[in-house]
């Protein structure tokens, strides 16, 4: 039996490219051999939450085990830490181990790149990321790789963090500035991405009318980002679109808006029925998260492998 493959942030994350995994995740989508079970959230003793989360096609299963603890920034710790464990669907064989925090950061950006792509009514940007952590970062490159886009305003709590993602964004040959207004910088940017730690309401604003959000911080019923009165103007003049049905019970800023989410479309619908999304106005993308996206980032891995 050959050695599983164990792989370094450094090495998943390179073995995961933005375009390619939003190609992966599309055609995951399509795929009906995928099985994905509800995902089991334990709380911690102190605040935090461990994750579980299986999922299987016809050949490969995996299952994400993860921590969550959004305190542990201020003390300059990962909030999530934890592996995928990749296995031969028919055989049992482990195959891979991927590094959890990366694959979750690159695979929640490559999904919200999947959902502009197909929904963004101006897709150049400029780009807005309120948020300069981790997912702002990879949201970053995920944009610039897969839209091209080459302009964006960062809008964080922390300076220092705002700074470094402009500095980062430099790199890569962006204009990138740091904005000390989040809602007032809505006014220009056709793209934005809100990726905080979710602990209460940041963004109180309206988006542009030609606006594509992608909310990413709030993943639970208690977290939240958007106010609600911005989430109830965009239901009446937009269209709000969910990452998969898991986002009935998990979509913070939907359900304090006091939205019925299980009436709202999923990615996979409006992929399958491209006419959902032909009404004008904003589009607000909320994403929570689902172990089919870290599935989908198992099958590049291993498509990888095996080339």
């Amino acid at each position: 039996m050959s050695t599983p493959l164990l792989l370094s942030p450094q090495a998943t994350a390179a073995a995961l490219p933005y375009p390619a995994l939003a190609r992966e995740i599309e055609a995951l989508l399509h795929d009906p051999s995928v099985v994905v079970p509800p995902r089991l959230v334990q709380p911690l003793p102190g605040g935090g939450s461990l994750f579980v989360m299986p999922a299987l096609d016809a050949q490969l299963a995996i299952t994400k085990l993860i921590t969550f603890v959004a305190g542990n920034a201020a003390l300059g710790l990962p909030t999530i830490q934890g592996d995928i464990v990749v296995f031969d669907a028919r055989r049992g064989q482990r195959l891979a181990v991927l590094d959890g925090p990366t694959v979750t950061a690159r695979r929640t950006a490559a999904v919200s790149l999947l959902a502009a792509q197909r929904l963004a009514p101006q897709a150049r940007g400029p780009l807005l990321i309120v948020g300069a952590g981790v997912q702002g970062r990879a949201h970053l490159e995920a944009f610039h790789e897969g839209l091209g886009v080459q302009e964006v305003m960062v809008a964080s709590r922390t300076p220092e963090s705002a700074q470094a993602l402009v500095a980062h964004a430099r790199t890569l040959g962006m204009h990138a500035e740091v904005v000390a207004d989040a809602n007032a910088a809505l006014a220009d940017c056709p793209l934005v991405v809100s990726c905080t730690p979710a602990q209460g309401v940041v963004l109180s604003a309206r988006p542009r009318t030609d606006a594509f959000v992608a909310a990413v911080g709030a993943f639970t019923p208690r977290m939240v980002e958007w106010a609600p009165q911005v989430c109830q103007h965009l239901q009446a003049t937009g269209q709000l679109v969910v990452d998969t049905r898991d986002a009935d019970h998990e979509a913070g800023d939907l359900l304090q808006a006091g939205i019925d989410v299980t009436t709202l479309p999923t990615l996979a619908d409006m992929i399958d029925q491209p006419k959902l999304g032909a009404a004008t106005g904003p589009v607000f993308f909320k994403s929570c998260g689902w172990a089919g996206w870290d599935l989908a980032a198992a099958r590049l891995v291993c498509a990888g492998m095996r080339g």
